[in-house]
């Protein structure tokens, strides 16, 4: 306030710090020659316990303002039009106008009680940094030059970064962003966005990132490819199923973690046996070339079929057992006894994926049973045909084709015959036998082939 070339200071903090900076003299008055004020430029009144900057108005040159760490609750800057940086994090404010500050740069209002900020005026805004307030939302689509964004501690559920084209840095940690896009941001380099609600994360125009933060979220798969100059990389507490490193620079990568992803089973990388010593978790070690590798990579426990009497369900290290495929049907339990033919299966689920094996359980009084087909198709199924002999009273089995051409000796303690001969594979039909027991006894008859 100006009155007779006399600007009214209230606060004696601040006017104390105009005195200590020799833009007034001793003692408190409340007030300092205008005179004094309106050619200054760059003002730092830090750390001053101040909690009102009434006057701050007949700073009429001022292009630059310190006030950090003070008690302020709200000031007016509606008349400090040539204002370029203003640097007010640290206090108590709940409102700030700088929609007349249309020269304004750079705008450091972090740790504040914001609930609310508008800059949809400053079009020459490069540096804006406002974490730590109460911010539902930011609109920054009209800041078109920002560089600098740091929005992290806040409340904000949703972010435009589409015209935010030459933002280098962006950090965004801690809010309730459950979805970013940041296709259009191809000069990032830095990128926190950790404690969000994110469960994807597309990078691949960002081929500039050299820093990516993005742990506690709920991401399922991370694609790093297109970012060979990615040198720092943080994502724990996700829900990752894949992990695609495989970027040509695995090598110069400095710093790496991605623990805590409990279903995580394997990760992509340049290498298999390249130097992951500083990657963490130590622990992790099935690393892989491509992403085929990582199919069916979920642990299953396999059970070998079953024939007699009744059978006692072993205890599993992985999976469950089920009467139906995918998990369906009746639950079995270790220690269970099976006294019915059936078809059982071992069925294990991650929040990634799944994967089952299944054997067959023939209760049945005889000392030996003759399949009457198989399918050797590789699909671990039927794939060998042989004689299941319960009493061992059987020494061998020949297996000839229509014409009498043996085929195959084996034992039927062995996997069996898996239908080729001399390497190839022999086409659907019928085939014979000739088992020949302990006692010199002899059994013929045929199976059937089916492809």
């Amino acid at each position: 306030m100006c009155w007779s070339q006399i600007t009214l200071i209230p606060d004696p903090n601040f006017e104390q710090a105009l005195i200590d900076l020799g833009h007034d003299t001793a003692p408190l008055n409340g007030s300092v020659p205008s005179a004094n004020i309106n050619t200054i430029d760059h003002l730092d009144v830090n750390l001053k316990n101040i909690t009102s900057l009434t006057g701050i108005e007949d700073f009429n040159n001022l292009t630059i303002l310190e006030c950090t760490k003070n008690q302020l609750t709200n000031f007016d800057i509606s008349q400090n039009i040539k204002l370029e940086q203003l640097y007010c994090n640290g206090n108590q404010l709940n409102n700030i106008d700088v929609t007349k500050n249309i020269n304004l740069q750079i705008l450091w209002c972090y740790g504040n009680l914001l609930t609310a900020l508008d800059v949809t005026k400053n079009f020459n805004l490069i540096s804006l940094v406002c974490w730590e307030n109460n911010l539902a939302n930011l609109d920054t689509s009209s800041n078109t030059e920002l560089v600098v964004l740091g929005c992290e501690m806040n409340k904000i559920t949703y972010l435009n970064l589409s015209n935010n084209k030459k933002l280098s840095r962006f950090q965004c940690r801690d809010n309730l962003l459950t979805s970013l896009d940041i296709t259009n941001n191809i000069n990032l380099g830095f990128l926190d966005c950790g404690l969000n609600q994110l469960t994807n994360l597309n990078l691949s125009n960002n081929k500039m990132l050299n820093t990516l933060l993005c742990s506690n979220n709920n991401l399922i798969e991370l694609d790093l490819t297109q970012n060979p100059l990615l040198l720092n990389f943080e994502c724990i507490n996700n829900n990752l199923c894949i992990l695609n490193i495989k970027s040509g620079n695995n090598d110069n990568i400095a710093f790496i973690n991605f623990d805590s992803n409990p279903d995580l089973s394997c990760v992509i990388v340049d290498e298999i046996n390249g130097d992951h010593s500083i990657w963490e978790p130590l622990s992790f070690t099935n690393y892989v070339n491509s992403i085929n590798q990582c199919e069916n990579s979920i642990p299953i426990d396999f059970l070998n079929d079953f024939i007699g009497i009744s059978y006692t369900l072993p205890i599993l290290n992985n999976g469950n057992y089920f009467t139906q495929s995918n998990g369906t049907g009746i639950p079995l339990n270790a220690g269970d006894i099976i006294t019915t033919p059936q078809t059982i299966y071992i069925y294990k689920e991650t929040g990634c994926n799944s994967n089952e094996s299944k054997f067959n359980v023939l209760i049945t009084l005889e000392d030996y049973i003759i399949p009457k087909y198989f399918t050797p198709n590789n699909d671990s199924y039927h794939d060998f045909w042989n004689v299941y002999d319960t009493t061992n009273s059987i020494s061998d089995i020949l297996i000839f084709n229509r014409y009498g051409k043996l085929l195959k000796s084996i034992n039927p303690n062995s996997n069996g015959w898996n239908g080729t001969f001399n390497g190839k594979l022999l086409r659907s039909d019928d085939y014979w036998y000739q088992i020949r027991f302990n006692t010199g006894d002899v059994l013929k008859g045929h199976f059937t082939l089916k492809r």
